[in-house]
């Protein structure tokens, strides 16, 4: 655990040295949502933005009227991490869960230095962990303990349900950090729900074996969810090799368009590139952006 938290750290260290030093001074926290509720609406005025017109009142006929906002006190943050069997592919040293959990304790701690609220659910098709928002270093060293220790029950997955349990959980307005590799199907209106309620961020996990597989013959394939195993063509001619190819693809393909027409951010990490220089430019962005909302 104490190389663990380590190389944690030095990765949480360069991502907040890094963003701080790309924002000029102008950093306040790489999980800044937001930082507004409603608190009221006003006669609108020459020059204010659009966006924060209230047209529910505006069309009572009284004039138009904006809505106004004050600061958020707090900012919540929660991982939903996804721990299932499809998660366990990549080299014996790099699979995917491993960078899944490496990238919720590098976040986590991360979140909690800003003095946030941190939660977690690790889920498969059902709700493995569950950690309650809380602060402080005690609390970001329960949380990591607690991935890294997690001995899933099954290996299944099911990102519509998780997606649902988590939005009866969490009633406040907060940062969601999804972890997965989204194999899986029918999650898109659960996705769509959450973006509506939250402030969401999709991080998919990929391998570069998923995206073409070996050139290995007839071999013999274990699925680690069903727990069977199949005998498939794994040659480039062979059909399954271009069904799983595809289908790889258009899934991800179909996930970034839902995440760029429902204001998600996306991000694709790869189990063997250093992750670190595409978080900071995630946040970066999200940070920039959500100031020129403000």
């Amino acid at each position: 655990m104490k190389e663990i938290l380590k190389k944690v750290r030095n990765y949480e260290v360069r991502i907040r040295k890094a963003i701080t030093s790309q924002m000029q001074g102008d950093f306040h926290s790489i999980f800044k949502g937001s930082g507004l509720e409603f608190d009221d609406v006003r006669t609108y005025q020459y020059g204010d933005d659009v966006r924060t017109i209230d047209w529910n009142v505006s069309a009572k006929g009284h004039g138009t009227f904006v809505k106004t906002f004050k600061e958020e006190k707090e900012q919540s943050v929660f991982f939903l991490l996804d721990v299932s069997g499809s998660q366990q592919i990549g080299s014996s040293d790099r699979q995917k869960i491993d960078v899944s959990k490496e990238v919720t304790a590098v976040l986590s701690l991360a979140a909690i230095k800003e003095n946030s609220q941190v939660g977690l659910i690790c889920f498969t098709d059902q709700q493995e962990l569950y950690v309650k928002p809380g602060k402080g270093q005690k609390h970001s060293y329960q949380i990591i303990s607690s991935i890294f220790n997690l001995k899933p029950k099954s290996k299944k997955t099911n990102i519509s349900e998780a997606l649902k349990n988590a939005l009866n959980l969490i009633k406040k307005k907060s940062i969601i950090i999804l972890i997965s590799d989204f194999m899986d199907e029918g999650y898109e209106q659960k996705l769509k729900a959450m973006a509506r309620t939250h402030d969401l961020i999709v991080l998919d996990i990929s391998d570069k074996s998923e995206k073409k597989l070996p050139n290995l013959g007839i071999v013999p394939m274990y699925d680690k969810e069903s727990g069977k195993t199949i005998w498939v063509n794994s040659s480039p001619l062979g059909m399954f090799r271009k069904k799983v190819e595809e289908r790889v693809r258009n899934n991800r393909l179909d996930l970034k368009k839902i995440s760029a027409r429902n204001q998600i951010n996306y991000l694709e990490i790869d189990t063997k590139e250093d992750y670190v220089p595409k978080l900071i430019k995630l946040f970066t962005v999200r940070n920039k952006t959500l100031k020129s909302i403000r």
